[in-house]
């Protein structure tokens, strides 16, 4: 990070570095033998990656960049494909659903991409996945378990499991319905004729050849390898031997495997190693209270967020309060990004324990951008309300008049960002609707004392304070809510809005007085 003192992130409470504390007490003695601190992420490419596997990566990263600062041993991430397990159920959101459905229990490197741009649905994902990632710089390794297991390099650790066989299944089947306990085994053969992975008994023949006994549901039996990729580990076996074999020292994991972190932690130690540190965050919901799913393509993708908003104001999103489930849809977008600048504006004057607990610290690894934003988004947002068919041009011309000189390197992209989520989503819920009797006469008396406000040094604070005072005599301080969405509806048409005092210096006088006469006249 931007070189803070040492003393001072071991004693910040910013998660990131609570985190990062676990790492330094598992290796007291300094450097692991294996010469770094392995930082994991998982992912499964059964469907379309969502910005909750990117939230995965960026928060391991703040641990990691966190763990930078406290101590100089190196680290690796490692973002991990589990592109060997069956397809086990049909995403809603990808075409040719009928050829998936025919490819059902195959690995899922195995079955025809959907999309027809790659060798398989899982080279497809992982593409995916790689873009997500490198499009916001991450620096991690990308590794594929179909690879890991067919070129041998699972091998090892294959033998180690069934070396551990009963052991293993001491854990697991407790944790079972009867009936699955009856068909559950650790390993999973691949039917070399259907190809499918098959959930069936297994026995162990001879552990250190590596061969295992299992019949087929058409009553078949054979006596096969389990290296080489002719089968794969179930997958919290799977995730357990994942951490021996690589010697991961970190990965988190949502909320709804903390059951499955259990079970993989025990079996991982059954194997000799100790389970990696980490915690469990809560999970993303759609705008329906419901976890996002890749399945179900219910969250909201990379590209919708950076369409609407910039990569920082997602990260800002995934950073804050991690272990309380929050709604991720288009609508929190406005509010991340107006969320983030504040924090930009507040560093600079912070004292070192409040920088170490600012998002934007853990964001920029320590290197804030240095200049706040001159207009809050949602400033921008009413200011393309009510401009109607407005381009970057336009807006950069009434930021210019209303404050000459106006610079930013972030100001032209949130621009496009605040026309386009104007576009899709605001411009169809406005509507402006008439005065009532009372709020027509307040807004001639606001009017009346705008017409006086030409010329003045401060425009945006004599207008609040004008805005206000008529307030207090038409409505009394115990009803200024009131007031203040009448303003919201009548003139921008929707039920939240600005302070009014910004926003009738950003559009202009006469632009804001105008506003009022149609107001006005609607109410007639």
């Amino acid at each position: 990070m931007a070189n803070e003192p040492r003393d001072a992130a071991l004693a910040s409470k910013a998660w990131p570095y609570e985190e990062a504390r676990k790492l330094l007490a598992r290796y007291p003695q300094g450097t692991p033998a294996k010469g770094h601190v392995l930082f994991e992420t998982g992912y499964g490419p059964s469907g379309l990656p969502h910005i909750g596997t990117f939230n995965e990566v960026l928060r391991t990263t703040m641990v990691r960049h966190a763990f930078e600062s406290l101590s100089d041993v190196p680290t690796r991430l490692v973002a991990f494909s589990d592109d060997m397990d069956g397809l086990r159920k049909v995403p809603d959101n990808v075409p040719n659903p009928k050829m998936l459905a025919e490819n059902l229990g195959k690995p899922l490197t195995r079955i025809p991409d959907p999309f027809g741009k790659f060798e398989s649905f899982a080279h497809h994902n992982n593409a995916m996945l790689r873009d997500f990632l490198d499009r916001y710089g991450f620096d991690y390794e990308f590794l594929s378990a179909t690879e890991y297991y067919t070129t041998g390099r699972f091998d090892d650790a294959l033998r180690n499991v069934l070396r551990h066989y009963d052991a293993i299944m001491g854990v697991m089947l407790p944790t079972l319905r009867a009936e699955r306990q009856a068909t559950y085994s650790p390993v999973l053969p691949i039917d070399p004729r259907s190809g499918i992975v098959l959930q069936v008994p297994v026995e162990v023949v001879d552990a250190e050849a590596g061969l295992i006994r299992y019949t087929t549901p058409d009553g078949d039996t054979h006596t096969t390898t389990a290296l080489g990729g002719a089968a794969k580990l179930q997958w919290k076996v799977d995730w357990a031997m994942r951490w021996v074999a690589l010697g991961v020292d970190y990965e988190m994991a949502g909320k709804d495997l903390i059951d499955s972190v259990t079970q993989s932690s025990k079996i991982c130690r059954i194997l000799g190693a100790k389970p990696p540190e980490g915690f469990n965050y809560e999970m993303f919901l759609d705008e329906h209270g419901e976890k996002i799913s890749k399945s179900k393509g219910n969250g909201l993708s990379l590209e919708q967020w950076l369409t609407y908003g910039p990569q920082e104001s997602l990260a800002y999103f995934a950073y804050r309060e991690p272990k309380r489930a929050k709604a991720l849809h288009i609508g929190v977008i406005p509010r991340a990004i107006d969320d983030y600048w504040k924090s930009v504006a507040d560093y600079p004057e912070q004292g070192l324990p409040q920088k170490l607990g600012n998002p934007v610290h853990h964001i920029h690894n320590g290197t804030v951008p240095a200049e706040p934003l001159p207009i809050s988004f949602g400033l921008l947002l009413n200011l393309v309300g009510v401009i109607g068919d407005a381009d970057q041009q336009v807006v950069r011309d009434y930021l210019q008049a209303y404050r000459p000189g106006t610079q930013h390197p972030a100001l032209d992209a949130l621009i496009g960002h605040a026309l386009a989520y104007h576009r899709d989503y605001v411009a169809p819920t406005l509507a402006r609707r008439a005065p009532t009797p009372e709020e027509a006469t307040a807004l001639k008396d606001l009017d009346a004392r705008l017409a006086n406000l030409a010329g003045s040094d401060d425009l945006a604070a004599a207008a609040q304070n004008e805005v206000y005072e008529v307030g207090k005599a038409h409505y009394g301080q115990e009803r200024l809510r009131d007031w203040f969405k009448a303003l919201y509806e009548t003139l921008l048409g929707s039920e939240q809005g600005p302070r009014m005092g910004s926003f009738i210096a950003l559009y202009g006088l006469d632009n804001s007085r105008r506003l009022i006469a149609e107001a006005l006249a609607a109410a007639e």
